[in-house]
């Protein structure tokens, strides 16, 4: 059971980053970036894992030995609450972006390159996006 609850978050969360990248302006996709209901359902697999994770929130955060023997201890549910925590948090971060970048009128284009990146490496969109509004107010301000 804990396999297949694991594959329906892990696989279905794919649909909707396919939404955000190759159907950015559809209603249903509009309806996803202005309310964070998919994030809030991995949110939901994330307690379930959370609360059957022995010992789940039993470690050392403050250093990163304390971190490692966390992750070499943790239980099937432990390493799939941590997984689920990356999908919610990167999926309403690209949420966000898609809306941000709409409101800025941004061409989808510019946004898809930090999409991919924030759904297979996080932080690492975040600062793709941050170049792109940089370069395109940089653009903005420059005289014709």
């Amino acid at each position: 059971m804990l396999e297949i609850i694991f594959n329906i978050f892990n696989t279905g969360i794919l649909i909707f980053w396919m939404m955000l990248l190759l159907f950015p302006k559809q209603q249903i996709t509009q309806k996803i970036t202005n309310y964070p209901w998919v994030p809030l359902a991995v949110a939901l697999g994330y307690v379930y894992f959370l609360l059957n994770a022995e010992g789940a929130m039993s470690g050392d955060f403050t250093s990163l030995e304390g971190l490692t023997l966390m992750f070499q201890n943790a239980t099937p549910e432990g390493v799939a609450a941590g997984w689920l925590h990356y999908l919610a948090f990167d999926f309403w971060v690209g949420c966000w972006m898609l809306k941000d970048s709409q409101q800025r009128k941004l061409k989808h284009g510019y946004v898809i390159l930090p999409l991919g990146f924030t759904f297979i490496l996080g932080p690492v969109g975040i600062l793709f996006y941050t170049i792109i509004l940089g370069l395109n107010n940089k653009l903005k301000s420059t005289p014709n």
